[in-house]
């Protein structure tokens, strides 16, 4: 299985997300690999590093740029999943890695900022399906407040519903210290003792194997 972790904007949470879910699906016993497409950027490698120095279980991780039809399409059929963090943006990469995958988790904040792009990321996704009409899409509101009054997966989920073709994740991701404290420990919060973190990416991670 392929899962295409992607957005057209930057900052978004991809790479936390793809080395959580990675780590859980480790956990379940899944031959998981990562692929790092974006060649500016090391955030996944330097994590997949700093796990084998701790001494935590390896992932493995490969950097990959350009078209990745082929690439995925081979390793898909020598790993459980492959899961692909892309670059923040428009990019080869990320356009050649829709026409592989299975599943595209598209990742936001749930801010004006990110909702804006909307459009531009609907409009990419259907130009995919003319390749892989197969693709599946799931959306996600990611670093969403904790804060008891805080409005903005409501707001969100009532813009996003003018989006049909970008179903949303029933599951939501909160800002929580415990996903910056995983990037720098080379974790994943299902390794780590922040149970309401951990519940978001198990719970994440079932609904997208399931989608």
């Amino acid at each position: 299985m392929i899962i295409l972790v992607a957005h057209l904007k930057g900052g978004v949470g991809k790479s936390t997300l793809t080395v959580n879910i990675a780590t859980e699906l480790q956990r379940q016993g899944k031959d998981v690999l990562i692929l790092e497409a974006d060649p500016t950027v090391r955030t996944v490698s330097n994590w997949a590093k700093d796990r084998e120095e701790s001494g935590h279980p390896r992932i493995q991780c490969v950097q990959q740029t350009g078209n990745l039809h082929s690439v995925l399409k081979d390793l898909d059929k020598r790993y459980d999943v492959v899961l692909v963090d892309a670059a923040g943006k428009d990019s080869k990469e990320m356009r050649t890695a829709m026409t592989a995958a299975h599943v595209l988790l598209a990742p936001m904040q749930p801010n004006q900022t990110d909702l804006d792009v909307t459009e531009s990321l609907v409009e990419t996704i259907e130009q995919a399906r003319d390749f892989n009409p197969e693709l599946r899409v799931l959306g996600l509101l990611n670093r969403a407040s904790t804060h008891i009054f805080a409005t903005d997966v409501k707001d969100s989920r009532a813009y996003l519903d003018e989006y049909p073709e970008l179903p949303i994740a029933n599951t939501v991701v909160y800002d929580r210290g415990a996903f910056q404290k995983c990037m720098d420990d080379g974790r994943g919060v299902v390794e780590m003792k922040d149970r309401k973190a951990m519940a978001e990416i198990q719970l994440l991670t079932q609904e997208v194997m399931g989608w």
